[in-house]
């Protein structure tokens, strides 16, 4: 594997990781562009999480250590229960389906990528005019069933192009949330499942072998998604406070899914 593509993966894994327009699907037009996916370029996508997931954990530190908090000090439970709820159905579904997933030729196809990006972009773009339940403040008052109803609709997100924060934001949106507690909720949420990829990752011997032998590449394109997703959280957490900020990042979805359908029928 070459720099310039460690380079491009990397990048690209910051630039979208945290918005709703599918970092997967991103990087699967970024190693076409690129010659297509190698081995090698699948083992340096399971590892590029750390980077993004650093960002994570610093951004939201304050907020971990209150839910903790919360829960030693006060007895408070709810926020860290909708969050562990919300976390296994996508969770089950992907550690149960994994071999199905990465063998079956549907979830590698660029027509259901471009499909599931505009399905799930035109959604943004009405999703004012969708029916919802009753307002809530924050995503501190969510109930149990609300959290599973955004767990379920995560479970999507194992489809190319549909975008695990994008299933969120929007199931949190339906279910009362505004787009920034939306926002955040869905990336709390996705902790535990990124550490969870993580770890499995690490226990592949073939993905250890690649980082042990690659460890340089690795530790570049991590660093470069770490400094992309660092500057993007922020900005992306700002612009949706717009109360109509998903209707851009759905015409976005919708444009891309055009221009892949073009290029597909062209090819």
């Amino acid at each position: 594997m070459l720099w310039w593509q460690a380079f491009w993966l990397g990048l690209t894994q910051g630039l979208t990781e945290f918005l709703p327009i599918s970092s997967s699907g991103h990087l699967e037009i970024m190693q076409s562009l690129m010659g297509g996916a190698t081995d090698n370029s699948r083992h340096l996508l399971e590892v590029l999480n750390i980077g993004t997931l650093l960002v994570l954990i610093i951004y939201y530190r304050h907020r971990i250590v209150e839910i903790v908090q919360d829960v030693i000090r006060h007895k408070k439970w709810g926020l860290l229960v909708n969050i562990i709820i919300t976390c296994i159905p996508a969770g089950l579904a992907g550690l149960l389906l994994s071999d199905f997933i990465d063998n079956s030729p549907f979830f590698a196809s660029e027509v259901v990528l471009a499909i599931m990006m505009a399905l799930l972009g035109i959604v943004m773009i009405v999703i004012d005019r969708l029916p919802r339940l009753s307002r809530l403040k924050d995503e501190t008052k969510l109930s149990h069933r609300r959290a599973l109803y955004i767990g379920l609709a995560q479970m999507l997100a194992l489809i190319p192009g549909t975008s695990r924060s994008g299933t969120t934001i929007v199931a949190g949106r339906l279910v009362g949330l505004d787009n920034k507690s939306a926002a955040d909720y869905s990336f709390l949420a996705s902790i535990p499942l990124m550490i969870g990829v993580v770890c499995h990752s690490l226990l592949s011997e073939e993905t250890r072998t690649f980082m042990a032998e690659n460890l340089a590449m690795v530790l570049f394109a991590n660093i470069l998604a770490f400094a992309a997703g660092g500057l993007i959280i922020k900005w992306a957490l700002r612009f949706l406070r717009r109360k109509d900020a998903l209707k851009y990042f759905g015409w976005y979805r919708v444009i891309l899914a055009t221009t892949i359908i073009i290029f597909l029928l062209l090819k």
